[in-house]
């Protein structure tokens, strides 16, 4: 069998980064060469992922050093506004190195691949720096793509968010107490996510997120408004042949719930309500966050860079 490609993980502490060295740990063709996190270091990484089996334990590296270790890919899962000296460090030191950014430091960075696979696959030509996009923009991207060309204003987003989201630094959003029987609304302007999806979609977009109690998964209402009437099956039917061949994409003919997405790599869309005078749609998508909101996506992406099967590793 031909030697693995070697993938180190910055900021592996969080969900994210749990999540990440599962998918690795179980991909046939990539191993773990390090996992940096500065609260973890020195314990086995198998005692706080189960589905890693190793001896590998946390490391705390400096980008330098990071740089230094020689592995084919490195995935950057640090808060935003942080990954700039690991890129820098990378770029000086292993150029060669695959970057894959989990955070929204280069989305908008023309210099990179915005790495959304299943609308971007086709402007991918081989670069080495990839920004993964947001859990959130993923999902209002997808939703609204198949009716890009013929919206009449703004598409409106209502996403609620499961409280992982929110990561595992401290606050009212991924606090369980504050959550409970409790819906929170926040950055009800000019949220990143809003902007990354305005920006790649080529539209203004409206974007309210909210946080729930649940701990993990993404629902996103979007309300569309569109030049000319059309029927539901017609609407459907854009859906369909849009997806057609994509493994994580299932279209459904109700609106999807939150609960039967968690845990799984895929994106359910349906809905598909329609208004009296067939120029308002309102679509629902649904997705795990951590998943392909994250872990997932990071995943095609490295597949994708290293010039494996883009689903190699992602079970389905």
């Amino acid at each position: 069998m031909t030697a693995p490609y070697t993938v180190g993980i910055v900021g592996a502490r969080g969900h994210t980064g749990a999540e990440l060295i599962a998918l690795i740990a179980g991909h046939p063709r990539l191993a773990l060469g390090f996992v940096s996190s500065r609260e973890l270091a020195g314990q086995p990484v198998a005692g706080h992922v189960k589905a890693y089996t190793g001896d590998l334990r946390y490391v705390q590296l400096d980008p330098a050093a990071a740089a230094a270790q020689g592995v084919d890919a490195v995935v950057l899962a640090l808060p935003n506004g942080k990954a700039g000296d690991w890129v820098a460090a990378i770029d000086a030191a292993a150029p060669q190195t695959r970057v894959v950014d989990l955070s929204a430091d280069y989305r908008f960075d023309p210099a990179w691949y915005y790495g959304l696979p299943e609308l971007t696959r086709a402007a991918y030509r081989g670069e080495r720096r990839i920004a993964n996009p947001g859990c959130y923009a993923t999902a209002m991207q997808l939703a609204i793509a198949p009716l890009l060309d013929v919206l009449a204003g703004p598409p409106q987003c209502f996403g609620v968010s499961g409280y992982s989201g929110a990561g595992t630094t401290p606050s009212d959003r991924n606090d369980p107490d504050k959550l409970r029987d409790n819906l929170m609304p926040y950055a009800l302007t000019g949220h990143v996510h809003e902007r990354e999806v305005s920006q790649h979609l080529g539209v203004p977009v409206e974007f309210m997120p909210h946080v729930a109690p649940h701990f993990r998964g993404i629902t996103m209402t979007v309300n569309l408004w569109l030049r000319q009437p059309m029927t539901a099956e017609a609407i459907r039917a854009r859906y369909t042949e849009r997806y057609a061949g994509e493994p994580l994409v299932r279209i459904v003919e109700e609106a999807p719930w939150v609960s039967a997405i968690a845990g799984r790599h895929g994106v359910e869309i349906g809905g598909f309500a329609v208004a009296p005078g067939g120029r308002r749609v309102v679509v629902v998508a649904t997705l795990d966050n951590l998943l392909k909101g994250a872990a997932t996506q990071a995943l095609q992406n490295l597949n994708r860079a290293l010039g494996l099967d883009e689903f190699e590793g992602i079970a389905r």
